[in-house]
């Protein structure tokens, strides 16, 4: 499958939903999935790796999944915060349908699935967790960052998982430097090659 189909508006094949296990946020569930979305048969590793910070994300306010993919990050993130209100983004239709249905099996109120363009543009978030899209290009992924994290709240922090050989790396340096001058960004860890970066704005 090539690897534009997930990062596109546009689904190839037919939809065949299927469902898996997996385990989020602590609990074992089922999922639905499909081709022409990322990571269609399991939890990819690099969003284990972020999950395992799970613990940090905040109880409350809203909460946003960049590139919700079937929706891994969202449900958790829901699964583990039922008072916050988690937001689910995609350009993929076939992801939006999938995190829909997902979120409604496991009987979570708390995610609101849509495109980017769709979110209030006075929401500011609490949070921010994702498995950024790397393939898309520096200038797409950079222009995407640049969107949302400047729409963090004043104290509250970003983490993001990016493989070390696709540019974690000067991805961190980047941010560092082009972010204003209150945004604090820095690798808090590294496993199975991957990093957690975090981004702080600061009160």
């Amino acid at each position: 499958m090539p690897q534009a189909h997930y990062f596109s508006n546009d689904n190839a094949g037919e939809f065949k939903p299927k469902k898996i296990s997996v385990t989020l946020a602590g609990q074992e569930v089922v999922v639905e999935t499909a081709g022409s979305v990322f990571s269609p048969d399991h939890v990819d590793t690099g969003t284990k790796v972020l999950l395992s910070e799970l613990a940090a994300a905040p109880k409350t306010g809203d909460l946003l999944d960049i590139g919700c993919g079937w929706g891994p990050i969202a449900l958790a993130l829901a699964l583990a915060n039922p008072e916050a209100k988690v937001w689910a983004i995609d350009v993929n239709e076939r992801s939006l349908e999938l995190t829909r249905r997902n979120a409604k099996t496991l009987g979570l109120a708390n995610i609101n699935v849509c495109k980017p363009d769709e979110i209030p543009t006075d929401i500011m978030f609490t949070g921010i967790w994702s498995n950024p899209p790397i393939r898309v290009g520096k200038e797409v992924l950079h222009q995407l960052l640049l969107t949302w994290l400047p729409r963090l709240q004043d104290g509250a922090e970003s983490y993001l998982v990016v493989q070390k050989n696709l540019g974690a790396d000067s991805l961190v340096k980047w941010l560092q430097e082009t972010l204003p001058k209150n945004f604090n960004t820095e690798r808090i860890s590294t496993d199975k090659q991957f990093r957690i970066i975090r981004v702080n704005r600061e009160d």
